[in-house]
């Protein structure tokens, strides 16, 4: 929508990690580095963890981008509350295994069997685990289970887990002894300061063709940063939503103002824990005096009339788009 305004040749913040907006900041090109490393060894487990939002989809895609004309045949699992019975049958469907009604010794036989297969094609076998943080004990050692697996001396199958940083926690627990002798490297992938969320800013807005318009001062990207606390899928949700207000308000520059406006608007719809304390908190949150909170009551319905003002807005030119302001009355039949 706003793309044509600001004449991009694509939408800069989108919340798909697609591997051709991967910014190499400090912390991601570590990470980056910590999974080379462990394919370059060929065994063992890497653990890469991170806050939510921080990035860790982002590093799978663009390592199975760099993958694409190497040796390796690479799945992944998205772990949701996987136990140590879905495990095995989530990791054969992962390599395209067919896994429907078969017993646990014959699912092990049938993996074990296609894994020697990509080994006498000249590849190897690589698991990614996202969200490993949702396994349990049970079904992490499953995994190691699988490291065993070996031919000439050498591992089937090399697993990478990504997670929260809770998992860390789980990494701890006596059941998994043995697999934490086998992690080869961990890391966790940190926020971006505030340099680096300019950096990653920009570098998005350049990948599709940004030539300086909208500007964006020095405190707005401050407060983008104070906002967000570096957290790449906030950041881009809060100059996704700039750059909308940015077009709906034809501006073509932005400025603290037009950022805080938008963390109001923000405000609204979902609760953000590291919010500044510029963006007014909630009435439960205050507990204040009557008169306060007729004050906060106002406020309120002033940023929801600013946000339905847009909204029309929005529709107006969606349909001017569309070409319906140009019907007449006549032009329309009731049935």
């Amino acid at each position: 929508m706003y793309e044509a305004f600001y004449h991009l040749r694509a939408k800069p913040f989108s919340l798909n990690p697609d591997p051709r907006f991967f910014y190499g900041s400090k912390g991601h090109k570590r990470a980056m580095a910590y999974l080379e490393y462990g394919l370059s060894l060929r065994e063992g487990f890497i653990v890469i963890t991170g806050e939510i939002g921080a990035g860790k989809t982002m590093l799978v895609r663009n390592l199975f981008k760099k993958l694409e004309h190497e040796d390796v045949v690479a799945a992944q699992i998205v772990s949701t509350q996987l136990d140590a019975d879905d495990m095995l049958r989530s990791v054969a469907a992962a390599f395209g295994l067919e896994q429907e009604g078969l017993n646990k010794a014959s699912l092990l036989k049938k993996l074990e069997s296609y894994l020697l297969s990509i080994v006498r094609q000249g590849k190897r076998a690589l698991l990614v685990v996202d969200e490993a943080q949702n396994l349990s004990p049970r079904a992490v050692e499953e995994l190691r289970m699988l490291s065993n697996f070996q031919h000439a001396n050498e591992p089937l199958l090399q697993s990478f887990l990504l997670g929260q940083p809770e998992f860390r926690i789980t990494l701890q627990s006596e059941e998994l002894q043995q697999l934490k002798q086998r992690v080869i490297a961990s890391y966790h992938l940190a926020a971006m300061d505030a340099g680096e969320t300019r950096a990653y800013v920009q570098h998005r807005l350049d990948l599709v063709g940004w030539q300086g318009d909208p500007a964006i001062t020095d405190e707005a990207y401050k407060l983008i940063h104070d906002f967000t606390g570096g957290i790449p899928r906030k950041i881009n949700t809060l100059c996704d939503r700039l750059m909308l207000l940015g077009y709906l308000s034809e501006k073509h520059s932005f400025d603290r103002a037009e950022v805080q406006e938008v963390i109001d608007d923000l405000g609204q719809e979902v609760a953000y824990s590291n919010a500044p304390a510029s963006v007014k908190p909630g009435l439960a949150q205050m507990a204040p005096g009557a008169g306060e909170v007729l004050s906060i009551l106002e406020d309120k319905v002033e940023s929801m009339e600013r946000s339905l003002n847009r909204l029309l807005a929005m529709m107006r030119k969606l349909l001017h788009a569309l070409g319906q302001d140009k019907l007449k009355p006549e032009s329309v039949h009731h049935d």
